[in-house]
């Protein structure tokens, strides 16, 4: 059975509507999906209703940037209460947060002479991503050939900017401009699931190889329930590690395709869906999220 436990819509960095991603990936087979946004579900009631018409299982999910012993993670969360208190104002408090961490870089682009929309957080009522914030911010035609012009002074050669191009010289430009995510603790997280339920699941942990330092085992201690193992961003060498991981330390496996986006100016794989899909065969134990 086909199924994706890793989608992103507009409520967070996505680019489809809940009800348009659930069209797609209905198109592809998938029978069992979860939205899993950035740190918000305000997108899971219209899912679960574009799902039920389609007749596929919504598993309610979200992403969460955590931070576990002062290192940085990925945590994919399934199955919690919605209306679990404890969950929103933890979630509350992480929007609130990112809200402020981006207005203080979006007064730093400011000194450094770009053109800031003073309405521009208007439109992120949840999660504000950094993909769409920068999108925003280079639709200002003055402020992309500023961007463009730094680009050229290091390679003269580059006519269009991309994505990676924008982010990194907006919000990366310097160690004091960095923006960082509204990081939530793990093990605040773990106390807040015993009363709101669900399994958490180490993400995407072969992206940036975040392996090191015996940290699932640490993780599996800590009370994760499971590790991703079939994800886009793993090599098939990373796909086989997280496997073994997954059974030497007695974890759920669960699989997402990540998708975000169709690609443009591409007439062959517009995303990840074109090429990756995810059979509930070869997760163990996956039958714990997913029913």
């Amino acid at each position: 059975m086909l199924i994706d436990l890793q989608l992103h819509s507009i409520y967070s960095d996505g680019y489809l509507t809940p009800k348009e991603l659930v069209n797609f990936v209905a198109k592809n087979g998938v029978k069992v999906a979860s939205l899993t946004d950035h740190n918000t579900f305000g997108g899971l009631d219209e899912f679960k209703e574009a799902c039920l018409k389609h007749k596929i299982k919504a598993i309610n999910g979200l992403e969460l940037y955590c931070k576990y012993k002062n290192k940085k993670i990925n945590i994919l969360w399934y199955n919690f209460n919605e209306n679990n208190q404890e969950l929103i104002k933890l979630l509350e408090e992480s929007r609130r947060r990112r809200v402020f961490l981006v207005k203080r870089a979006l007064l730093k682009l400011e000194r450094r002479g770009f053109k800031i929309d003073k309405n521009i957080l208007s439109e992120f009522d949840n999660y504000i991503p950094i993909n769409r914030l920068s999108e925003r911010v280079s639709s200002n035609k003055f402020n992309y050939n500023k961007i463009l012009k730094t680009a050229k002074s290091k390679d003269n050669s580059i006519k269009i900017l991309r994505e990676e191009s924008v982010i990194r010289e907006l919000f990366f430009h310097s160690k004091d401009e960095r923006l960082n995510e509204s990081y939530l603790d793990l093990e605040r997280v773990v106390k807040v699931r015993k009363k709101a339920g669900g399994q958490l699941v180490f993400c995407h942990p072969g992206r940036y190889n975040k392996y090191a330092n015996n940290i699932t085992q640490k993780l599996k201690e800590a009370g994760i329930d499971g590790i991703e193992v079939l994800s886009p961003h793993h090599s098939i060498g990373s796909v086989m590690y997280s496997q073994f991981l997954a059974e030497n330390f007695d974890l759920i496996s669960t699989g997402g395709s990540d998708f975000h986006r169709f690609e443009e100016n591409s007439d062959y794989i517009r995303s990840s869906a074109d090429w990756f899909v995810i059979d509930s065969r070869k997760l163990r134990r996956i039958k714990e999220i997913i029913g």
